[in-house]
């Protein structure tokens, strides 16, 4: 035996110091291989939309109405049925709503706790009995093992199940035990959670759905661009926090920042007051909001135009300074002619401006900020950099999240990979080196991390720089088009200007040639491989159809923002992969909480199968069997070396 294998079978034998343990962990591990695989939710493209993403969570994209579906079948009626899953959806809100117009409720806590009971036991049949211990409720753990496991040893099962249900409504605790099984059933119905980006921005409450995912038991994320210029902002990269900051304004959502976070806005309204005072700033209203006075609009655009100058000079002066980032052309200040009141882009074409009023721009050095400007962006550095809730949600997409990830054999990323117009992968340069394919990926991610880890000045600089360039740059995977046009859709009337092109990832995706490359590139099969990413909304209303190249690509940015909806036609796309295959969940617009508890409105409207198999995919044929099959190989070798006296058993 190699000294390297016997200094690491030394080290297992301190987790399995006898035969006894190191076969009883085989026997466990063997089992688990023979389990169906858990069930994988995908969401994408949040948006802030919290009740959206929470009730979509809840439902587990239909999984729970399946569940009890396969429990029930024809034995419930289909409103029973819808009244069941609202309980376990809202069980608290439900049980209220219940209550109000229920003559008999001892006994409907009966029928209730029976229906949510044998919905558990389906749910928990596909885990061993450690794992399904560890997700149940402390307070109720023992009761609930009790009546989710068969007992054989019990002869009337019957009336131990009566007495145990009979108890609990009599010590009046059947709410609280509903509660906890519904909850239970929301936990163990989605065995592993995939978000694919773009948490941030538009939608209301951004750091609400980050609070629940720092408590959901398993998950990644892959990263979206609007994800990473928060991240940037949280390092405290200038350019960044202007761009959060004005998407806050624009979309009337500044409670994200002063209430969610405790970023204090009053330097920039008390600056902006008084540098746009004689500005109407007509052009920088307000979305989605119908309930500001006049005077908090007023204020509100002359935030807005405020933060806007001050993004544009930074953008300005960053991009002058990183050369390497090829985007001088993105540099628009310098060449608006006030005299005129026109801007002459960089192909010459010269456009009139929507507004000419740039009172704290200095023609000389134009991308220079003013020292009440200067003094707005300090004390918001310092407020992002010390909002502790703010650390803690980007340490979780640190923790859990990347620029892509490969999962049981998905290549799950938020945008796009860059290519050229032939499919093959485009080179793109990161300060002075080139990359494409997953090497882009990985030097990108490699400088996000020491944006936030690097104790080298410079490198640390580099990371916090290429934030903005994965939210903004032309050949960043995250973005995927040839430019950002925020400038010009403010300040230019012709439409045909501020319109962004597509790369060309978004053209040859119907290709299979270019998927199975693109497959390969990340050491994936592609007879058996997906990629699954967002990013672009899907424009059902048009006919698009979320499913390309027969399957091997599906896009599930289908509108769960509500800003998309007008276009895509649905709220939204999520995918559900389980033991039988890829199934893609379209949604309606969701209301409300209240109105899908009283009325049991659910807003999965429809569930199409991307991949079926009749044959069911186990546990032993993921990426966690693999690593349960290795270390079973482990242990038998531990077992060997026990055996022939190599390593002593330690009792």
């Amino acid at each position: 035996m190699k000294k390297d294998e016997l200094r690491y079978l030394q080290r297992l034998a301190e987790l399995y110091p006898t035969i006894g343990k190191a076969s009883t962990e085989i026997i466990n591990l063997q089992s688990i291989l023979n389990l169906p695989k858990g069930t994988e939710h995908f969401m994408s493209d949040l948006h802030g939309e919290y009740e959206a993403f929470s009730h979509v969570l809840r439902n587990g994209s239909g999984a729970v109405r399946k569940k009890i579906d396969d429990v029930f079948g024809h034995t419930l009626s289909n409103h029973d049925k819808r009244d069941l899953a609202t309980l376990i959806y809202y069980p608290r809100e439900k049980i209220r709503l219940v209550k109000k117009t229920e003559e008999d409720m001892e006994n409907w806590y009966k029928i209730t706790l029976y229906r949510l009971i044998e919905v558990c036991k389906t749910t928990a049949s596909k885990y061993t009995r450690s794992k399904v211990r560890k997700a149940l409720p402390p307070d109720y753990a023992y009761v609930i093992e009790e009546l989710i496991t068969e007992k054989a040893e019990v002869l009337d099962k019957e009336d131990y199940y009566n007495s145990i249900v009979n108890t609990i409504i009599e010590i009046r605790r059947a709410e609280n035990f509903i509660v906890a099984l519904a909850e239970l059933i929301q936990r163990l119905v989605v065995d592993h959670l995939h978000i694919l980006g773009d948490i941030f921005d538009r939608g209301p409450g951004p750091h609400f759905i980050m609070d629940r995912l720092m408590e959901y038991h398993s998950l990644d994320i892959q990263w979206g661009n609007h994800d990473v210029v928060w991240m940037g902002a949280a390092v405290g990269q200038r350019a960044c926090i202007a761009t959060v900051v004005r998407n806050s304004i624009r979309y009337g959502n500044l409670d994200i920042l002063e209430d969610g976070y405790g970023i204090n806005m009053l330097p920039l309204a008390t600056y902006a007051m008084e540098a746009y005072k004689d500005d109407p700033c007509t052009v920088f209203g307000i979305k989605g909001v119908s309930d500001y006075h006049s005077l908090e609009q007023e204020l509100g655009r002359k935030m807005h135009k405020a933060i806007a100058v001050i993004q544009f000079k930074l953008e300005g002066k960053l991009l002058r300074e990183r050369r390497e980032f090829h985007m001088e052309d993105r540099c628009l200040l310098h060449r608006i002619d006030l005299e005129k009141g026109i801007i002459v882009m960089p192909d010459g074409k010269e456009y009139p401006l929507r507004d000419s009023l740039f009172p704290t721009v200095d023609w000389e050095q134009p991308y220079e900020l003013t020292a009440g400007e200067l003094e707005v962006m300090e004390r918001l550095e310092a407020a992002f950099r010390n909002c502790e809730k703010l650390q803690n949600h980007m340490r979780l997409l640190l923790d859990v999240g990347g620029l892509y990830k490969i999962y049981n054999g998905n290549l799950l990323f938020h945008g796009c990979i860059p290519l050229n117009e032939d499919g093959s992968m485009k080179e793109v340069e990161v300060y002075g080196e080139t990359y494409s394919g997953r090497a882009l990926y990985d030097i990108l991610e490699s400088y996000v991390r020491r944006a936030f880890f690097s104790v080298d000045t410079e490198e640390q600089k580099k990371g916090k720089d290429i934030l903005w360039y994965i939210w903004a740059g032309p050949n960043s995977p995250l973005f995927g088009k040839d430019k950002m046009t925020t400038f010009e859709r403010y300040f230019i009337e012709d439409k045909e200007v501020a319109k962004e092109k597509k790369g060309a990832y978004y053209q040859l995706l119907e290709k299979e040639e270019v998927v199975d490359r693109m497959l390969q590139e990340f050491g994936l099969d592609p007879a058996k491989s997906h990629i699954i990413n967002g990013h672009v909304p899907v424009h059902q209303i048009e006919g698009e159809s979320p499913v390309k190249c027969g399957g091997k690509v599906i896009v599930i940015d289908g509108g769960l923002c509500k800003a998309y909806q007008k276009v895509t036609g649905i709220a939204g796309y999520t995918l559900i992969y389980n033991s039988y295959g890829l199934f893609l969940a379209a949604h309606e617009p969701f209301t409300s909480a209240e109105e899908a508890v009283s009325k049991g409105n659910d807003i999965v409207s429809s569930q199409m199968a991307v991949h079926y198999s009749s044959k069911r995919r186990l546990v032993g044929d993921t990426d966690n069997g693999k690593a349960l099959r290795e270390r079973i190989q482990e242990l038998t070798r531990l077992l060997e070396a026990y055996r022939k006296g190599i390593i002593k058993e330690t009792k």
